[in-house]
């Protein structure tokens, strides 16, 4: 792509911007992509370059950028007011969008907290949790949380202490109140050497050991379903979540599901749980939640969970917990314009061709010399690169594999992000069949041009 003499907005950028997951000192040496506006399923730079969006600009974008219904949403809301504060008020789209909502959530979820990302989703979801046995049981011995290992759940310190990727959480480890941790589903690498199926859902089993050693003092499971996905776009064995959630019911324990990065639409349904028949007790919403236009979460609970915070004022049972933003009407005004187009068939039709035109162009990426596996849910692609794919061997940090296919990618015109040694691809929903193919193609030529390879022998 083309690049004109330095802009002041990429010094700007350098002197002044602190960019998340992102090693600065590698950044101050390189030229700066600064985006200026979208179109769809594109993306253009203050160059005039475009890009075509192969991550949904980080997984939110769900119908493409600058849709016009959602568009039009915003700028209806914003004729009657920005922002109402939900502490002791309601507001019209905060309504709206929660009993629309729950009409399409998994059963037996009937009341939405409002928050503004998923971190703050799942932070509340285990306040939630820890409170709802204190408040049955003054004094419960239910405090303990058990996650799995390889997941995330955001970078709030709630969210962390359930964290399993050492490569973010290690450092932070002082800080966090203690969990117990369970092996990830990481097929690929097993930590437990075995095979699926002939495992026998080894992974989940062993949540049952822990349970049982921890009978009584567990206030919940947390766990992504079906995808790990800052682990790698880990793909869970079909049956793991049902098998977790049979596992919390037989010891009674509450069962949260982050679908923050797996929600509306990214794995083929709008919903991943529905996938294995599965309802959690918490449910935690972000990211695609607005479509990609405004921060918004929310955390969905049982009628059970909800009525063990009611009691009289002086019993101090209420959810003590809120951000100023909370159900904000811009973002509830966009979220539900933004699902009732998820929900329409054309919408469901056209992600069910997506997927399978993914799928199908996945296949020539698998034979590649250096794509050790490629994990595929849905618009939820994992392609993990390896220096050796018999042995499993995987590139050294060194080498900035995933570094540098993407900057490969990005001299082709697409714009993907990596999880270390592993490309991401999630396109939006939105994105045409056409463009999806151009996506297929730039990952490949971009894995073959930084790993040196062809087929594999």
């Amino acid at each position: 792509m083309s690049r004109a003499e330095e802009h002041p907005l990429e010094r700007a950028d350098k002197a002044y911007v602190w960019h998340p997951f992102t090693q600065m000192a590698e950044w101050l040496a390189e030229r700066p992509l600064i985006i200026e506006r979208g179109e769809g399923a594109t993306l253009t730079d203050i160059h005039g370059n475009t890009y075509l969006d192969g991550v949904s600009s980080l997984w939110v974008t769900v119908h493409g950028h600058r849709h016009p219904e959602i568009d039009q949403a915003i700028r209806d809301q914003l004729d009657k007011v920005a922002h109402s504060t939900l502490l002791g008020l309601g507001n019209v789209p905060a309504v709206e969008f929660a009993e629309a909502l729950v009409s399409v959530a998994p059963p037996g979820l009937t009341k939405v907290f409002y928050s503004d990302d998923g971190s703050t989703a799942v932070e509340a979801a285990l306040k939630m949790a820890y409170r709802y046995w204190q408040n049955r049981e003054p004094g419960s011995r239910r405090t303990r949380f058990v996650s799995f290992r390889g997941a995330y759940h955001g970078d709030t310190l709630g969210g962390v202490s359930v964290g399993g990727i050492d490569l973010f959480h290690a450092a932070f480890r002082p800080l966090l109140f203690p969990t117990e941790q369970v092996p990830g589903p990481y097929c690929y690498r097993c930590e437990l050497e075995l095979v699926y199926p002939e495992c026998e859902l080894a992974c989940a089993e062993a949540l049952g050991p822990v349970l049982e050693r921890l009978e009584g003092e567990v206030a919940a499971v947390i766990v992504e379903p079906l995808v790990q996905g800052a682990a790698g776009m880990v793909t869970a064995p079909p049956g793991h979540l049902r098998r977790v959630r049979e596992l919390c019911d037989a010891h009674g324990t509450l069962l949260i599901c982050d679908e923050v990065a797996t929600g509306f639409g990214r794995t083929g349904t709008i919903f991943a749980c529905e996938q294995e028949g599965v309802s959690p007790d918490i449910l935690c919403l972000a990211k695609g939640i607005t479509g990609g236009y405004m921060p918004l979460a929310a955390t969905l609970v049982t009628e059970e969970i909800y009525e063990a915070f009611l009691g009289p004022y002086e019993a101090q049972k209420a959810f003590f917990h809120g951000h100023s933003y909370t159900g904000n009407p811009l973002g509830c005004a966009a979220g539900l314009a933004s699902l009732r187009i998820l929900q329409r068939p054309s919408t469901q039709a056209h992600l069910k061709a997506l997927v399978e035109r993914l799928s199908a162009g996945l296949e020539r990426i698998r034979t590649l010399a250096h794509v050790g596996e490629v994990r595929q849910r849905g618009l939820m692609v994992g392609i993990e690169l390896v220096r050796d794919k018999e042995s499993r061997e995987p590139y050294p940090w060194e080498e900035r594999i995933g570094i540098k296919t993407i900057e490969e990618a990005r001299l082709r015109g697409v714009i993907l992000r990596p999880l270390g040694h592993v490309i991401v691809l999630m396109p939006p929903v939105g994105m045409t069949l056409e463009q999806c193919d151009t996506l297929l193609e730039v990952t490949e030529a971009s894995i073959r041009a930084a790993t040196g390879g062809g087929e594999a022998a």
